[in-house]
């Protein structure tokens, strides 16, 4: 069998924290912010936990 490849897309955007949570960047911080108040992009900043239903997806794309 060969060897499991993690998915490298995934991991530039995905983090498992030392107690195994994954987090990633807010979204909606890429396009249109002149439309966006000054306090939601501000509250858009730093990362979230992932979802509970996407996280088996994304752990698997890591290659845990």
């Amino acid at each position: 069998m060969p060897k499991m490849k993690s998915h490298t897309g995934m991991g530039k955007r995905a983090k498992v924290t030392g107690s195994g949570k994954i987090v990633v960047q807010q979204t909606g911080l890429r396009h249109n912010l002149e439309k966006k108040s000054s306090h939601k992009t501000r509250a858009l900043t730093g990362t979230v936990e992932v979802s509970k239903v996407d996280t088996k997806r994304i752990k698997k794309l890591l290659g845990r």
